[in-house]
């Protein structure tokens, strides 16, 4: 089978196009034939090393590329049970599916609905899921609250922009142009900021009648993140899920007492798809949600295997809008 492989960290030039033999699922894993696979920032750390050490994602060495994927069902392997040959399916954060076929495990499959098709299963089931989680379990989000989302052009931004506003809250975001603020004002947000070198705080203050928001979604890391205290209430939460700009490895937790007694948290998804009903159960709203109009994901380019490294290209340099997928095996009809 076909697969972009690396044997080694470093930047574009060590995936490569690879041909080996189609695996064989082992215990609790399903082998999936690949339709679409999502591209997502995840594949470039993935490439730079980052998870070399990790725990939370044990990725190691040589790697098949590919965090997201959708397609069907071709084999089980043993203590699999509730998905057979044919079955449709969607997952995320299990490595292998820039590749024509990949071994899941079952614990992480979502079944897709009938009426949605595999593109965008593969296309929302990562953004989507991590949307779900960090609005529903970390932030708890409710009627009447606020919340300050970053990069809120993004793929995971959109969508916390989305549900934010469905569940009743009041919604701050920035984006870096104004290209691309008209956008997240159509997806719901009351206020589009720029960044402006940290004074996005005062703006959200200003707002806010000096409060600041109850929550703050920080994935820009360095550039955002001491500013993002400034703008988060007394005793308010600040989420930490990324660190585009790089970490902040000099925080001192008496900086958190000094910005009015804050919560700050790093989650990851892995720690929230704990079983295979909860992956389903997150899923399902996700899904559900894009059949009935409420969500909007913008598919914003397929690549093949001879395109997918200028897609990450363009993806690494944020110089896409949108979730650019790799078309594996397109889904008859």
């Amino acid at each position: 089978m076909k697969c972009v492989r690396i044997e080694a960290y470093g930047g574009p030039e060590v995936m490569v196009l690879a041909d080996i033999p189609v695996p064989a699922p082992g215990p609790g894993e399903v082998l999936v034939q690949v339709s679409h696979a999502g591209m997502n920032f995840m594949d470039i750390h993935t490439r730079q090393g980052k998870y070399r050490q990790s725990r939370t994602y044990p990725v190691r060495l040589p790697c098949t590329l590919g965090i997201e994927g959708a397609g069907r069902v071709v084999a089980t392997g043993p203590e699999v049970a509730g998905f057979a040959p044919g079955d449709r399916v969607a997952w995320c954060i299990a490595w292998g599916s820039f590749a024509e076929y990949a071994c899941v495990p079952a614990r992480l499959l979502a079944r897709v609905p009938d009426r949605l098709g595999l593109d965008m299963a593969a296309a929302s089931m990562f953004h989507g899921c991590t949307a779900h989680y960090l609005a529903h379990d970390v932030a708890r989000l409710a009627p009447g609250m606020s919340c300050l989302v970053h990069g809120a052009s993004g793929g995971i931004g959109q969508i916390l922009v989305q549900m934010a506003r469905r569940l009743g809250v009041r919604v701050f975001a920035t984006t870096s142009s104004a290209a691309r603020a008209g956008r997240i004002r159509a997806l719901g947000a009351d206020q589009v900021l720029d960044y402006d070198g940290g004074r996005f705080a005062d703006a959200v203050r200003d707002a806010t009648g000096g409060h600041g928001v109850d929550v703050v979604f920080d994935a820009v890391g360095r550039e955002t993140l001491r500013d993002s205290f400034r703008a988060t209430r007394k005793r308010g939460l600040v989420v930490n899920f990324g660190s585009v700009s790089g970490p902040l490895d000099d925080l001192d937790p008496i900086e958190l007492g000094e910005a009015g007694s804050l919560f700050l948290t790093r989650p990851r998804l892995a720690d929230h798809m704990e079983s295979q009903p909860v992956v389903q159960s997150r899923a399902d709203a996700v899904f559900a949600s894009l059949l009935d109009g409420s969500l909007d994901i913008v598919i914003a380019a397929r690549h093949s295997f001879d395109t997918l490294a200028e897609g990450l290209e363009r993806l690494e340099h944020r110089r896409s809008t949108g979730k650019p997928l790799l078309v594996v095996q397109p889904e008859a009809g």
